[in-house]
Order: structure tokens, then C-alpha cells, then sequence
């Protein structure tokens, strides 16, 4: 779509346009679920579900603070990574006390009437950082990184952004944008050495499985 086509679209949905937001929901409902599905290896599908509907509703309730200085994916995809975060730490929280009911993959959302589709299990420019074998190992030490290193590394290859838009997001020049993710790989690179010589993921208070 268009920056024309896409602004136009964000001034229908903001004056309540049902059809409106039906687009958007057709257009990003499915990229968004991927994106977030491969942000942990603790995410199912389901879970994955779960935070796209958490993330549009969001946006339903928070369009007027779209104000395109990014492409509107770029936002969603922002939205979608806070409240996976969130819903990481929920999960921990509740690791012990258990009695969490997993909605269906194919099951309708109520409210939009979407589905999420599966994530391909084609390559794709993430393709060094999600392959198969390594994408559980690669997540753990993802998630021992943390902070904006841990952000930049999702929005370049799980969101597949290019360095434009993430300075954009970021508000950082692409300069800068290139430099710290060099420096965020070296330190990824750092912290999964080890992890991959192991074979697995390291002990930690979020991951007392590794024992």
C-alpha cells in the first residue's frame, strides 16, 4: 500500500470506518501473528494469537497516536513486541501456578472474525537467525540481551525492517542504526557461544528447566 493510500486508510479507521478497519485487519492481522511467534521460543501459536488480538486492540484504541513518521507495520510491529514482552513476563509469572486455557490456532477471533495463518515454513530473510535448529537456542540468548539490543535484532530480522525504518522507529540516524547493530551482534555472538557449545539453554531464574 501506498504512504497515500496507508494515511487515507489510518483517517477512515480514526472516523470509526467498520470497512476501514476491516482492511487493516486483512492486511496486517496475519504479518503481525508471525512477527510475534517467532520473537520467543516459550511462544506458542496460540500465544501468539492471543497477543495479535492484544496488539489491535491496542491499535483501535490508540490510532490517533499514529502520526506516519513510519510505515504503519512498523508501528504495529512496535505495539506487537511491547506486548510480547508483557506477555512473556506473565507467563513466568504464572510458570508454577499453571491453569492457563490455550485457544485453537483455527479458531475465529471473535471480534475481528480473523484467523492467524502458520508461520511459513519456507526461508525467509531471517533465515540465518530462524532456522529450525537453532531458533530455540537463538531466543534464549535473544532474551538474556535484552533491551534496545534485543529490539533492534527483532526489527531487522524477525520484522525484516530495513535500516530506514528502523531509524524511523528508533528516531536514530541510519548511521547509527548500522553501528549498534553491529555492536549488538558481536555481544549476541557473545552470549550464544556458549549456549550453542552447551546445546542448550542456560539456567536462569526464567529458566530453571535447563537444570
Amino acid at each position: 500500500m501506498s504512504s497515500t493510500g496507508e494515511s487515507e486508510l489510518v483517517a477512515r479507521c480514526r472516523r470509526g470506518d467498520p470497512r476501514a478497519w476491516d482492511e487493516l485487519f486483512d492486511a496486517h492481522y496475519a504479518a503481525v501473528g508471525r512477527y510475534v511467534f517467532q520473537l520467543s521460543p516459550q511462544f506458542t501459536r496460540e500465544d501468539a494469537d492471543e497477543i495479535a488480538q492484544e496488539t489491535f486492540l491496542s491499535v483501535i484504541k490508540h490510532i490517533g497516536n499514529f502520526h506516519g513518521d513510519c510505515q504503519l507495520q512498523t508501528w504495529l510491529f512496535r505495539i506487537a513486541g511491547n506486548k510480547a514482552r508483557d506477555y512473556l513476563e506473565k507467563l513466568r509469572a504464572a510458570k508454577r501456578g499453571g491453569g492457563q486455557s490455550a485457544l485453537s490456532l483455527h479458531a475465529e477471533n471473535p471480534e475481528t472474525g480473523l484467523t492467524l495463518d502458520a508461520p511459513s515454513q519456507q526461508p525467509g530473510p531471517d533465515g540465518v537467525l530462524l532456522n529450525t535448529e537453532r531458533a530455540l537456542l537463538i531466543g534464549h540468548a535473544l532474551e538474556q540481551l535484552g533491551g534496545p539490543c534485543q529490539e533492534i535484532i527483532e526489527l531487522r530480522y524477525f520484522a525484516d525492517l530495513s535500516y530506514e525504518e528502523i531509524s524511523r522507529t528508533l528516531r536514530l540516524n541510519e548511521k547509527t542504526v548500522s553501528s549498534r547493530l553491529s555492536k549488538c551482534l558481536d555481544k549476541l555472538e557473545e552470549i550464544a557461544r556458549p549456549i550453542f557449545a552447551g546445546g542448550k539453554p542456560p539456567v536462569s531464574p526464567s529458566n530453571p528447566e535447563a537444570r
